[in-house]
């Protein structure tokens, strides 16, 4: 494994678990700048196509997930690796789903349902976007929603 810190090859496994979904997490440090990373091992598995809205079919993105979880989390006290956690459960749930191809609002709900338990601002930041919130009033309901308790 490289160190994602200096690029050596020189690395060694301190501490492995597996995690909920069957993954190995592996816990290293860089023999040469003697810094230390987490790396996660996983199975290889084909992933089903995401439906987008417009009938488009795309790959899914991991990437894309995260890049949109940090945007609504931005300045929340919520790990990288609470967020890595939500990713990994997007995942699994979409490929116990068994279908080739999986519509975008399935991961939607996935996601908002993961961060109303995480932490309610970026819950509204990501509902904003996800449920087309579009002005004050719709704003305001949802976040009436949420503190009643009404889902």
């Amino acid at each position: 494994m490289k160190c994602p810190y200096c690029s050596s090859e020189q690395t060694r496994v301190i501490d492995s678990r597996p995690d909920a979904q069957g993954n190995v997490r592996r816990r290293r440090e860089c023999e040469s700048c003697e810094r230390r990373f987490s790396t996660l091992e996983r199975a290889i598995l084909t992933t089903p196509l995401v439906i987008k809205r417009d009938g488009r079919r795309e790959e899914f993105d991991a990437h894309k997930l995260i890049s949109g979880l940090r945007i609504a989390c931005a300045r929340r006290p919520i790990s990288a690796e609470a967020l890595e956690r939500i990713v990994e459960r997007v995942e699994y749930a979409i490929r116990q789903t068994g279908r080739a191809e999986v519509p975008s609002h399935v991961i939607g709900d996935i996601v908002i349902d993961e961060l109303r338990q995480l932490d309610e601002v970026a819950y509204i930041r990501y509902a904003i976007v996800y449920l087309g919130l579009s002005d004050l009033e719709a704003i305001r309901n949802e976040i009436e929603r949420l503190r009643s308790g009404r889902h």
